[in-house]
Formats: C-alpha cells, structure tokens, sequence
C-alpha cells in the first residue's frame, strides 16, 4: 500500500463510524448545514466518495487523457456554480438517492466497499481512472483518492456540525495532504499574496481565501 491509500482507507473509516453515529440517525430527515442539502443527502454524499471506488476499480482503464489533479480541478464546472446550478442539484439528488434505504443501510454499505477496498487498493497499480460524471479526462488513482480524501474531510465536518456532535480526528499525514491540496487551489483561486497574508499577517487577511 501507499501512504495515499494507508490515509485514504483511514479517513474512509473515520467517516463510517461517523455515518454510524446516533446522532445522525436521530436528525436524519432534518436540514444539514448546508443549504438545500438535508442530513440524509448529505450522509449518502459524504459515502459516495467511498462508494464510487470499488466502481472506478472495476473499469477498464479510461482511454481519455489523464490530467494533473490540479488541472482537473481547473477543468470542473461545480467549484464556481451556483447553488441551484445543475451540477449542484444533481449532487444533491445523488446523496439523497444514496440514502434512501436509510442510516444503517447506508453505513453498512460503506463498511462493505471499505472492507473490500481494503485488498483491492493494495494490489491496485497507481493507473489511470476517472468517475462516471467527469468530463473527458482521467487521472491517476493516488490522485483521485487525494481528492476524495478532501471531499471526505470537508463534509464529515459538515455532518458533524450539523447533526451536532465533534469533527471526528483525522491522522496527521491525511490531515497534511488535504490541506496541501485546499492551499494549492486557494493560491490558485485568489493568489498567492492573499494566501500568505491571511496565513501570517491577520491585520492584512483577505476576507476569504475558501478554496471553492
């Protein structure tokens, strides 16, 4: 295994146990900290960044182009859509219809794909891949797993906040590389003057240096 895939399998389990929290049983049906997104759609989006990778696995290799992460980045359309742009509503429509058979349902299942990814990844090649809803592009698998760490990352962060309970602890090393990447696209979104103020000089911080 690669640290990549030590890290990526390590946040995966973090999120499942959150996913098997209580608590976001209990506010299932409510409205999540995000607009437009409820507990339940959240939660079935936070476990398609596991989901979709036994999926990706089983896939031919893509004979697209594979691209550099952050070129692929460069290349989506939801990181500057708006809320009720079609992107974002078919996210949302996705996690809702990924937990539609309910909380332990959806848990179980990402216990399963984790499981599972837990010997596939290892004998995995670092080859090309890419998610059914990209555009013509791939890109290698540690840079798909960097990149659903992140979305891992950030939403069990929005689903603790939202059903109440602490940000689960995440290893210091998935910690790093999700950071490195957020930095990396907020340079690239607002500069790296902005950047380095708003990590160094509060008194001359922009008012958001958000990756997205």
């Amino acid at each position: 295994m690669t640290g990549t895939t030590d890290d990526f399998l390590a946040v995966a389990r973090s999120a499942a146990a959150l996913l098997r929290d209580p608590a976001v049983a209990a506010r299932w049906s409510e409205p999540s900290a995000l607009p437009e997104f409820g507990v339940s759609g959240l939660a079935g989006h936070l476990a398609y960044q596991v989901l979709a990778i036994p999926q990706v696995l089983a896939q031919p290799v893509p004979q697209e182009p594979c691209v550099p992460l952050l070129e692929h980045y460069a290349r989506v359309d939801w990181t500057d859509a708006g809320l009720d742009a079609e992107i974002n509503v078919r996210i949302r429509r996705g996690g809702e219809e990924k937990a539609a058979g309910g909380p332990q349902a959806l848990a179980a299942e990402v216990d399963a794909a984790i499981e599972r990814l837990t010997g596939d990844l290892a004998a995995a090649p670092d080859r090309p891949v890419r998610l059914p809803f990209w555009g013509p592009w791939s890109s290698t698998l540690d840079d798909l797993l960097v990149s659903r760490m992140m979305e891992l990352a950030v939403h069990s962060d929005d689903l603790a906040v939202s059903v109440g309970i602490p940000t689960p602890a995440l290893p210091q090393s998935a910690v790093e590389t999700v950071v490195d990447l957020l930095t990396r696209l907020a340079v690239r979104r607002h500069g790296p003057t902005g950047v380095l103020r708003a990590l160094s000089r509060a008194e001359r911080a922009p008012a958001t240096i958000a990756a997205f």
